[in-house]
């Protein structure tokens, strides 16, 4: 598959990180130091409350009536297969397929009337993902282009202040690609130049007929029969010919070639003139908790049994080690090639492939965070492109088993921690979860609630290479969440 070129050249699993690649350990960052001086000249205030984000994107999108915004009085081919439960908020309920969820209702609060206008993916995606309704002048659906929107992880990453050496946006663990092999639009910072993309911690082969949290429930949506042998690994370390070192030989796993530099590169930055970056990116080489945030699938039993011992569970996990470290935006892509667009089949899969492992995953990140105290200074939200048709359909030319349409007039989105107030909703919908009845939330009010639990300012803006001025608000926070 060839690489587009807004993307920081590709990583592929076991393969090391170069200078402009990934960067999640600081190297290549020279390009950095100006941004944080625009930063400052923009007038762009430190976090505030919340320290980080982990905006989780379900690609294909989440149906509401599936999950979070259950019409049990409504007739069989709207209201569809599973049934409401209890959460231990009152008057709460929620799809029987998240009973982790459930029990955990007093840490989230959900808006079930966020609302847009497309029912494209491509569309779509680059409406969330960046918090723009309006799609920009000669957008393509077709491929990612400079003249896009920034994405909201490439303005958190501007408008935020770099911590411990570390980038302060990064996206894991795959880009979005089309089982065509093209980019979905709305990944990287459009407009605001490549300097501004997320990192991207590439730690998840691509495939493009098998779905889902791999290998525990890997599936496909036409039930073709094609193996799936993905292995999810962090990717490991090498450093770049830029650096000034002596290249390392051969391809050691992550923590064995880390403890093998450690010794070497203190030594060498005591005595090499180097820039303030470079330095901070030798430091990274050996810190522990970067090192460890990396590893994720060689975590202790104890762990790997509450996320999940899948690509999903190692990816969230993966995201509250980073955002522990420093890293003030991760976006956590569960599942590639729009795996939640349940067309058909979908029934089964939701129950079987794609709720069981998000509804372990979060309740483990939700109790990891709120143990330590984290919670409040960590914000979480979870949303796709869209929702679901109101009525179930049936493609029978392809799928077995009835499934939905694409649907932008309403989703349900989840909010936690960041100062967000638990077991609470905001918004909600007419008789068949097709439209909001009251409390309509646009992308622009999500992106808002975003960069305002961050701490940056609504006066804050972004200046192009012209000079020119761009607001990073461009709407107001959802109201009612805090």
């Amino acid at each position: 598959m060839k690489h587009p070129s807004w993307m920081h050249p590709p990583m592929p699993r076991r393969s090391a990180i170069q200078a402009g690649a990934i960067g999640l350990l600081g190297l290549g960052l020279n390009h950095l130091a100006g941004l944080r001086q625009a930063t400052a000249a923009d007038g762009i205030l430190p976090a505030g409350r919340a320290k980080s984000c982990i905006f989780v994107f379900l690609s294909g999108g989440l149906a509401q009536h599936e999950s979070f915004d259950m019409k049990p009085e409504a007739p069989e081919n709207i209201r569809g297969e599973f049934k409401p439960i209890a959460t231990r908020t009152p008057g709460l309920q929620i799809c029987e397929h998240l009973p982790m969820l459930a029990v955990r209702s007093q840490l989230w609060s959900l808006c079930r009337s966020l609302t847009h206008s497309s029912n494209d993916h491509s569309a779509a995606h680059h409406i969330m993902l960046t918090g723009h309704s309006q799609l920009p002048p000669g957008f393509s659906p077709n491929e990612s282009s400079r003249t896009d929107r920034p994405s909201i992880a490439s303005v958190v990453g501007r408008a935020t202040t770099m911590r411990n050496n570390l980038p302060p946006a990064v996206m894991l663990p795959e880009r979005l690609v089309h089982s065509t092999g093209r980019i979905i639009p709305g990944q990287h910072a459009g407009e605001m130049g490549a300097a501004h993309d997320p990192w991207l911690i590439e730690a998840s082969p691509f495939h493009s007929t098998s779905y889902g949290a791999y290998p525990e429930y890997a599936f496909d949506h036409q039930e073709r029969g094609h193996p799936d042998e993905r292995v999810f690994q962090a990717p490991q370390l090498n450093l770049p010919p830029g650096l000034g070192m002596k290249q390392i030989a051969g391809r050691l796993a992550l923590l064995e070639s880390l403890k093998q530099q450690r010794a070497a590169l203190a030594g060498f930055a005591e005595t090499q003139a180097f820039d303030r970056l470079r330095q901070g990116a030798i430091s990274l080489l050996t810190e522990q908790s970067i090192q460890q945030a990396l590893d994720v699938t060689r975590a202790d039993d104890r762990t790997l049994d509450r996320y999940g011992r899948n690509s999903f569970g190692w990816s969230l996990l993966m995201a509250r080690r980073l955002v522990a470290a420093g890293v003030n935006l991760v976006q956590v892509n569960l599942g590639n090639d729009e795996a939640w667009d349940t067309h058909g089949n979908a029934f089964p899969h939701l129950k079987d492939a794609l709720l069981p492992p998000t509804d372990r995953g979060l309740s483990a990140l939700l109790d990891d965070l709120h143990a330590s105290g984290e919670l409040d200074e960590t914000l979480i939200v979870v949303a796709g492109e869209f929702g679901r048709s109101p009525h179930i359909t049936l493609l029978e030319n392809a799928y077995k088993l009835p499934g939905r349409d694409h649907w932008g007039a309403v989703q349900s989105v989840l909010f936690a921690g960041g100062g967000v107030r638990g077991g609470n909703v905001v918004g909600k919908t007419d008789a068949h979860a097709a439209y909001p009845a009251d409390t309509p939330v646009k992308p622009e009010n999500f992106a808002a609630t975003i960069y305002h639990a961050l701490g940056i300012p609504a006066t804050a803006v972004w200046h192009d290479a012209t000079e020119r001025p761009h607001p990073i608000y461009c709407g107001e926070p959802i109201p009612g969440l805090t």
